[in-house]
């Protein structure tokens, strides 16, 4: 979830589902987790956050095809691999100075890296004020969290070799992530 705070938020309002992807910052206070983030008040999304529905939060990590023509044994099905966590909780809408706080933190958690940092406390009042009034910050208090995958876990060893040894030879990201997250399942197969 910290690797992968890009998320999709889902919400369901008056039998309608609104469905949108925005970065969040994950809090524990008090033994709990806490998902913060923000939304454009003139969206059909806010009004569905303000009612104080439960939230879904879909974390997505990495993701790749597999191929059957990695399999030892063939006449069998290609599949995906995949990591998500599926975190469920009550929305509550923040207030315009915890708004403020939550950008303030987003933006330390994403610009602290740069060479000039452009931060909130350095943008002037009046742009802050009216961009204020354009979002709303909320909080979700988790009260379920599923870790949903599927890793090759059903594949016998020589397979899963195979599998892992396209995936590492790839040139794409979420391939050689995948392959990584394999390698830490089944390390007795590479030594």
């Amino acid at each position: 979830m910290q690797a992968h705070p890009f998320t999709t938020l889902i919400l369901n309002d008056n039998n309608k589902n609104y469905v949108t992807q925005i970065p969040v910052i994950l809090e524990e206070r008090d033994d709990k987790l806490y998902i913060t983030g923000h939304v454009a008040r003139h969206t059909d999304h806010y009004p569905a956050l303000a009612n104080g529905h439960e939230a879904l939060v879909l974390f997505t990590g990495p993701h790749c095809y597999v191929s059957a023509s990695w399999y030892s044994r063939r006449g069998q099905a290609s599949t995906w691999n995949y990591m998500s966590v599926h975190a469920r909780g009550t929305v509550r809408i923040m207030d315009d100075d915890e708004t403020l706080e939550h950008v303030t933190a987003m933006t330390h958690q994403y610009e602290d890296a740069q060479a000039v940092p452009e931060l909130a406390e350095n943008m002037t009042p009046d742009y802050i004020k009216a961009q204020l009034k354009a979002i709303a910050g909320f909080e979700i208090a988790v009260t379920s969290l599923d870790a949903i995958f599927k890793l090759s876990q059903n594949r016998d060893d020589e397979s899963y070799k195979t599998i892992v040894s396209h995936l590492i030879s790839s040139d794409d990201i979420n391939d050689i992530s995948m392959a990584g997250e394999l390698l830490k399942r089944r390390p007795h197969l590479f030594e």
